[in-house]
Parts: structure tokens; sequence; C-alpha cells
């Protein structure tokens, strides 16, 4: 469990499941993620993440009153991407908290972790190319896009890799 100003970072439990099929379901959120995933699929997301352990992404909750607001955390890179054997950063938001400054504190959090607890040398962000709210995201962070490894989604679309390195 990883603990922010405004946010829990933990596994996911049973109760969160009916905010997390929500978000899953929801065409705007889900638009440039490969469209919207059904309970099946979600459960399937589950299983996938948990399967990552001790990486996969969890919930992220509101510290105040323990909402759940998406799905954030670090991965393996997919075997059919260009960072296939890296450390990747993903997340998800439901539409109600997007612009609250969420996503960035999560995965701030989560880079902070994989500094200190990962050996790999950087972490690695990917998103369709048309994911504009992602790709200014990943600058925030301190990613740089690497255009060397873009590459066509083998679930569609064009993609877009940004890359960090380990602090010095």
């Amino acid at each position: 469990m990883i603990e922010t100003a405004r946010l829990v970072l933990r596994p996911w439990i049973e109760s969160d499941k009916p905010a997390l099929y929500a978000m899953w379901a929801d065409p705007l959120v889900m638009a440039e993620l490969g469209g919207v995933v059904g309970r099946a699929g979600g459960d399937a997301n589950l299983a996938r993440h948990d399967s990552y352990a001790p990486l996969g992404f969890q919930v992220a909750a509101r510290r105040e009153d323990g909402a759940v607001l998406g799905f954030v955390g670090l991965k393996p890179g997919a075997a059919n991407t260009p960072i296939a054997g890296g450390l990747e950063i993903g997340w998800v938001l439901a539409r109600d908290h997007w612009g609250g400054g969420y996503a960035r504190e999560a995965a701030s959090a989560w880079l902070g972790w994989a500094w200190v607890h990962r050996p790999e040398p950087e972490v690695f962000a990917i998103t369709s190319h048309a994911n504009a709210a992602s790709r200014r995201l990943m600058e925030r962070l301190g990613m740089r896009h690497d255009p060397t490894l873009d590459f066509v989604h083998p679930d569609g679309g064009d993609s877009v890799t940004y890359r960090i390195a380990r602090p010095a």
C-alpha cells in the first residue's frame, strides 16, 4: 500500500468491483484504451494485474472518503510491444475524477516506489497517439517521448512511448 496526501493506492477488494466495472464500461474513459470492458473483461483485468505481483495496477482510492477513483500502477511491458521486459506505468481514472490531479499524484507515488523497490534503470509509458491528456501527464511526470519506440498497438491504433530514467 502506498499513501499520498490525498490517496491510498492499494490492492483491490471485492467491494471495489462496482466502481471499477463502471469505469471500464464508460465509453469516454475507454476511448483510447481499447474500448469498453464488461464484467468478464473487468475480472480478467483484475486477474491479469494480480498475476504481476508484486507489480500490477492497484486501486487509487481517495483518503477522505474511500471513493474508488481509478486503477494505477506498474506492470511488465507487454511482449508484443517495444517495451517488452521493461517496467511500464499506467493509469485509468473514472471520468468524474479527471482534472483533479489524482492521476499525477498516483503516478508520481508509483514512480517513487519504483525507484526505491525496483532495479530497472527506467520506466516506460505507452498510450494512443491521440490521447493528449495522458501524453501531457507523462510530460508533467518528467517522461520524454521516444519516437524510436512508437508502434502500432496489437489492439489497434498508433501508439507513442515515453520513458523516464532513474534519478541520479
